[in-house]
């Protein structure tokens, strides 16, 4: 497992290019991390060129290609993750340090960020030593409060719903845990981007955000790009909330018997089954987990269906964080 901080060894300014492209060098900054890209990724903050915690890099990969049938080929090993799609690519990821990216024929840019800051990016931030959640993430006035839950169950419209209540994206899809300091778990902000269903999007404006064009007529939700209404700063983990929908708004707490399933489920890493957990890397897992449920509330958060009622969610959960911490429920202004 390779220490969060440690940045790479120096790379080529220029690897070979795929299909013999010359590709421009970018520089971002997203987990905390700076990032060299061969892959143009205007979804992330910009930085000035550094030395790169993480290098991307456009080249080939010599490892097996899903065929059209097989659509997809997961491989695992101690030292090396690599997944590929038939339709966007083939990603290799080393050392948690640089990912290379095979493009699949006539894959855009757009179309490769789309895994690339998805479950790439979250299984190289997995082998740095963060526990991540397939969850978003908000800060309300110097804490965080994670939104975990099953598919359609409203991750991304309560944090949009809270985002347009006055409060900040921390991030959204994955939500990176650093757990240095295990009685006091830190989420890293990730980048000022949140996906949402148009019609989640009709009835939640953002103001000042910036609509992205549909990456690929499969993928249904829309990438919303926010100027402002996020926060970089790295805050602790206030609560965690399991959304379920319900006829009321209602928060329950969930004994430490519940929470641990609960963060074991929707962590990042399981979803990719035992393989992804190979060797010593279950028991960290598991040891990880079981720190978040021990060290931070969880509960089960029942949001009223309907969009007109989003708002319920809203204010009760300002008011449980309000109850939490005095000023952890109010307003940025």
């Amino acid at each position: 497992m390779m220490p969060r901080n440690q940045p790479l060894a120096a790379y080529p300014d220029h690897p070979p290019a795929h299909a013999g492209m010359v590709r421009e060098r970018r520089y971002y900054r997203a987990y905390g991390l700076t990032v060299a890209s061969d892959v143009a990724l205007p979804e992330l903050e910009p930085a000035g060129p550094a030395v790169a915690d993480v290098l991307i890099a456009i080249g080939t990969i010599d490892m097996p290609k899903p065929s059209p049938e097989a659509a997809t080929i997961f491989r695992f090993e101690p030292e090396r993750q690599y997944l590929a799609w038939h339709a966007v690519g083939a990603f290799l990821i080393s050392d948690g340090c640089r990912i290379d990216v095979e493009p699949a024929p006539g894959a855009d840019d757009a179309l490769l960020a789309f895994p690339l800051l998805g479950p790439v990016m979250a299984l190289l931030l997995h082998r740095r030593g963060l526990l991540v959640l397939h969850a978003s993430a908000i800060a309300m006035v110097g804490n965080g409060v994670v939104f975990m839950g099953d598919k359609g169950a409203g991750k991304s419209t309560t944090a949009s719903a809270l985002i347009r209540a006055g409060h900040q994206l921390l991030t959204d899809d994955i939500v990176a845990l650093d757990l240095a300091n295990p009685d006091e778990p830190m989420i890293v902000p990730g980048f000022p981007q949140i996906k949402l269903a148009a019609d989640a999007a009709a009835a939640i404006s953002l103001g000042q955000a910036e609509v992205r064009p549909q990456v690929h007529p499969a993928i249904e939700k829309m990438q919303h790009r926010l100027h402002g209404a996020f926060s970089g700063d790295t805050v602790p983990v206030a609560r965690i909330y399991v959304l379920e929908r319900g006829q009321t708004a209602e928060i329950t707490p969930l004994p430490g018997i519940a929470a641990l399933p609960a963060i074991i489920k929707f962590s990042y890493v399981t979803r990719f089954g035992r393989a992804a957990l190979s060797g010593d890397l279950a028991a960290v897992h598991f040891r990880h987990c079981s720190g978040i449920a021990n060290h931070v509330g969880v509960c089960r958060l029942e949001v009223p269906t309907g969009l007109d009622r989003i708002g319920e969610a809203v204010e009760l959960i300002e008011t449980d964080l309000a109850a939490r911490s005095p000023k952890a429920g109010r307003r940025q202004p």
